[in-house]
């Protein structure tokens, strides 16, 4: 009995002992780098305040050891069975539809599988096609919009009438100008007139509009070439090199990286181009939970301790992938904190910063600068140009070394066409601006913009009673409205208050976290922000959607633009 109990009290020790030096890696980074900072201004004879050297831990987020956290407010067990029982009802009414659909009672508008082929086995599944059928496109009309205009603080969309439940569609040839918090166009370069609209321009009379062919057999452009020098420069890393879709820069390189032989440890709210990556590499996969360092760290330690269970021998190579900003969560990762880990146990980083390039960090170098990491302690640096950029394609820098294998190894090489010499001009205008070369601070003005409005947007919903997800300091606001009868009602009430935004429900979110998702940038005023912002506390009120329980937390805040 004496050996039993001693057993459980050296378990409950060493178990909390772990989680202490797991809460202490995610500081230990910071730390350090506080501490190199210290004995550097030591040696310098001291830092006057006001001067550059003292503002390198500060910038427009605060203190770069005092990062504003994730927060992900739960609702209560009864509203989330009343999510339950709405999708439930829904389904209900689904089934009855089907059922006098089936019977002649109303007309069959719906893609089916052919009668005849009913012996095949079916192309589509039977539940998605059935939701698509009864509960998508009942709500089909806040969704696929066309615009036709740039994207930029506002848009316009084509009207459209639908007769048959939106089935189909009418346009009466009419367009509405709304505000537009729903598209990625982060800093504002999304522009039809200016020095990027310009460039590229030019750029077409120069180079034509393709390539006409694949890098491998007859090179890339020009302005691609040029391109790529430059993100290298802009991230502080030995190379890069360009793509031209954002989502095979990750489902086609991951598997250049691993085999079968390796295991990688992706973020539960990845995006999908990264899972795509992570099955066509072949690889061993295992999912930690979202910006958990005690998950992660427990996966690393026991595929360390235990190797691959299919051969049963040490995996070859362990690879971390993680997002800067989560594009549903509106969360940061905890960059700090995955790079101890990731020395610690000697496995390699993969850090997808679509969202956070040029958004983030005091000069738009994105997380890595947010945090005030090195560069160089992430193995590979990846990005797109469709957000911040205004433009497309995508992007991974990191060593010489590893950039020259993909080059060689990519099959975006062999199958895929450069990028357009217009696209890339463009992209290297917008971030030559970024980095200041175009000899004015408009970059500058841009970033910090964007994190005011970012700030100001996010605090005011909080106060008006509802639920964010996310850091305070991440321009993608999801605001919970759980009911999937909600994303109708937002969806549309939004639009006839000229304001375009994003509904988000399953199954790109769980069936219980319907979400509106604000995509806010430097090109909005304040007064288009207040407009939303009065237009979405007016909404809440009559859906009865401001579900925080926080609201008295904010309610006395005086929150400046």
């Amino acid at each position: 009995m004496s050996r039993t109990t001693d057993s459980l009290c050296l378990d409950d020790y060493l178990s909390s002992e772990l989680k202490k030096r797991t809460h202490i890696l995610e500081c230990a980074w910071n730390q350090e780098h506080d501490d190199e900072e210290e004995e550097e201004e030591t040696r310098e004879g001291g830092v006057v305040d006001g001067s550059d050297d003292a503002s390198s831990t500060h910038d427009i987020y605060g203190d770069i050891g005092n990062r504003a956290p994730n927060e992900f407010e739960h609702i209560g067990r009864f509203t989330t069975f009343q999510v339950y029982i709405a999708w439930f009802a829904l389904f209900l009414f689904a089934h009855i539809r089907e059922y006098v659909t089936r019977f002649g009672f109303v007309k069959d508008l719906s893609n089916k599988e052919n009668k005849s082929m009913k012996d095949f086995v079916p192309l589509f599944s039977d539940f998605e096609a059935f939701y698509q059928r009864n509960c998508y496109i009942k709500v089909r009309d806040v969704f696929e919009r066309p615009i036709c205009s740039v994207p930029g603080a506002t848009v316009d969309l084509v009207d459209r009438v639908s007769h048959d439940g939106n089935w189909t569609y009418e346009y009466p040839g009419t367009r509405t100008n709304v505000i537009n918090v729903g598209s990625y166009n982060y800093l504002g370069f999304a522009q039809s007139a200016g020095p990027c609209a310009d460039q590229s321009a030019a750029s077409i009379d120069r180079e034509g509009l393709s390539c006409c062919t694949t890098v491998h057999e007859r090179g890339r452009s020009v302005s691609q070439a040029k391109l790529e020098k430059l993100v290298a420069e802009f991230l502080g890393v030995d190379d890069a090199i360009c793509f031209s879709m954002g989502f095979a820069t990750n489902s086609m390189n991951a598997p250049c990286l691993v085999d079968k032989h390796s295991l990688i440890i992706s973020d539960k709210y990845n995006h999908a181009s990264l899972i795509l990556g992570c099955r066509l590499s072949g690889a061993s996969t295992k999912v930690f939970e979202h910006n958990d360092m005690e998950s992660l760290e427990r996966i690393l330690r026991d595929a360390i301790a235990y190797g691959n269970p299919k051969t049963h021998r040490p995996y070859k190579k362990i690879l971390i992938i993680v997002e800067g900003i989560y594009s549903m969560e509106g969360s940061i990762c905890n960059l700090p904190g995955i790079i101890a880990l990731k020395k610690k146990y000697n496995a390699y980083l993969y850090l997808d910063e679509a969202h956070s390039i040029g958004a983030m960090g005091k000069t738009g170098k994105g997380v890595v600068e947010y945090w005030g990491c090195d560069p160089k302690d992430v193995d590979i640096l990846m990005g797109t140009f469709t957000k911040s950029f205004g433009a497309a394609g995508g992007y991974i820098a990191g060593s010489k070394r590893t950039v020259d294998h993909l080059r060689v190894a990519s099959p975006t090489g062999y199958y895929s066409s450069p990028m357009s010499p217009p696209i890339a001009q463009q992209i290297y205008t917008s971030m030559s601006i970024i980095m200041g070369r175009d000899g004015t601070n408009d970059g500058a003005l841009r970033i910090e913009r964007l994190a005011r409005n970012s700030h100001y947007f996010r605090m005011k919903l909080k106060q008006m009673g509802f639920i964010v997800y996310g850091s305070n300091d991440s321009p993608v606001v999801p605001m919970l409205i759980y009911f999937p009868t909600m994303c109708g009602f937002y969806g549309r009430e939004m639009l006839a208050r000229n304001i375009g935004c994003v509904v988000v429900s399953f199954p790109a979110t769980h069936m219980t976290e319907g979400r509106v998702r604000f995509c806010i940038s430097a090109a909005h005023t304040k007064e288009q922000l207040d407009y939303v912002l009065a237009t979405v506390c007016e909404l809440g009120s009559l859906s009865r959607s401001k579900f925080s329980r926080r609201s008295h937390l904010y309610k006395n805040l005086q929150i400046e633009w």
